[in-house]
Parts: structure tokens; sequence; C-alpha cells
């Protein structure tokens, strides 16, 4: 009789090594990550890395593929998440909760000095992404807004031979939006919020549009909350390829 609480003991050993394990088995998702600059030759992307990990180096890096393609050296993490778990999340330089959005079932905040976008639900991000926002002599205004209006694609009012895709406006008098196009590394739109195709595609389903009454003269229900902070430091506009960077998480405004 007195072997049963000897064997209790070992297997509440073997029970606590077997949960120390797993939470080992975790840990990675958990860790506070590293970040480091890495060589990068001519036609290299495709070969060293898969789909899913440059998908995150263009978010990283804040360029589409194409422009990510012409850089020499590159902002890479020091640890991957495994391959097809796709938690970008967890390298988002905007922090997991916003007080201020707490309230709200969606809220947009875009953050100029680190040219990027989070998305939030009930004050928690659903999602984040690599933006560039106005060049220094058509600056994107900061402050508070809503989305008002969204169309598939339109031609840009500054030059007809812009289709801007998945567009989503938010300034209406001024012609602001989110929407689809090139991203190189830089703020360099006319006072819009370019996004990579995912993201766009992402905000124009996500978003909610305003409501009018029926002659369209008054505003019945506001669309989806925009804040934009900060502005652009054009003195030294690319602070994320530098790894120091990467130290601390960027603060939201209260």
């Amino acid at each position: 009789m007195k072997a049963f609480p000897r064997l209790a003991l070992v297997l509440g050993v073997l029970c606590l090594a077997t949960e120390f394990e797993a939470q080992e088995a975790v840990a990675p998702a958990h860790a506070v990550l590293t970040y480091h600059v890495e060589p990068l030759a001519p036609g290299e992307l495709p070969k060293r890395f898969t789909p899913g990990q440059l998908g995150l180096l263009e978010k990283l890096n804040r360029r589409d593929l194409a422009y990510l393609a012409r850089l020499t050296e590159i902002i890479v993490p020091g640890l991957w998440q495994p391959e097809g778990s796709e938690d970008e999340l967890l390298y988002s330089p905007l922090p997991r909760e916003w007080p201020r959005a707490v309230s709200m079932p969606k809220a947009l905040i875009v953050h100029q000095p680190g040219q990027v976008f989070g998305a939030y639900e009930f004050g928690k991000i659903v999602r984040w992404g690599p933006v560039s926002t106005g060049r220094k002599e058509t600056p994107t205004p900061a402050g508070s807004f809503n989305l008002t209006w969204r169309s598939k694609s339109r031609r840009s009012t500054d030059n007809d031979a812009w289709l801007l895709k998945w567009y989503f406006n938010f300034i209406n008098s001024r012609g602001v939006s989110f929407h689809e196009f090139d991203l190189p590394g830089a703020a360099a739109s006319h006072a819009c919020v370019r996004l990579l195709t995912r993201d766009a595609m992402w905000i124009y389903d996500w978003g909610e549009q305003w409501v009018l009454s029926t002659d369209r003269k008054t505003l019945v229900t506001p669309g989806t909350p925009v804040v934009v902070q900060g502005v652009v430091d054009f003195k030294n506009p690319t602070p994320w390829t530098s790894p120091a960077w990467w130290n601390q998480r960027l603060t939201i405004d209260p």
C-alpha cells in the first residue's frame, strides 16, 4: 500500500516534465524577437526564403516584393515562426492592445513615423502591415477621421494613368484614402495611404462605410474610426532599417 504514494509522486513529476516540455515547444512564439541586417544578392530572394517568409519581409522592410528585390540588404528577424503558422501579429511593431479603442468594434491607426498601420477590434490588434503615406510635398494629414465610401477601383484625380484598386476613402473633402499601390519603402504618395494588395483587399472587406440619409446630405452613421498619428521625419525617413529601432514597440496616442 505504501507504493501508491511513491507511484503518485513519480507520475506527478512526469506530468510536470511533460507540461514543461509543452511550454518549451510554444515558447518561441512568445520570445523576445531580435532583428538583424542581412546582405542580399540580385535574384536571391526566392531561393533563400519561403513564400510566407517573403510576405513577412515585405512588411518588415516596408516594400512590396518588386522593390524588396532591388535591395542589397534587408531587415530579417532572428526567429521565424513555423512554416504555415503565419502569425504575423508576433512581429507587429504596434502594441497588441490600444486602450482608446477598447469600446470600438473596429478602429484603424496609421503610424506615420513607423510607416505602418494597425487594425484593432475592441482594442486588440487583428492585423498590421506596411504603408506609404504622403511625401514631403503632399503629406498625409494627422488627426482623427472615419472611413467614408469605397470602390474596388477608380482613377486618381491627380493622374488618370493611376488606377487605385481597393479604394477606401477617409477624408472625403480631399479624396484621401487607403488603396493598393507601389510600396517603395518610404513615404511617397500624394497624401493617400498606400497598402500591399492583400492588406488593401482586407481593409476593403473589413472596414465599415458611413451611412448617409436617403438624400445623401446627412451623415447617419460614421464609418470605422481612423487615426493618423504623427508625421514623417524626412531627415530620417526609414528608421526601421536599423535593428535598434525594433528593440521597443511603437506607442499609440491615448
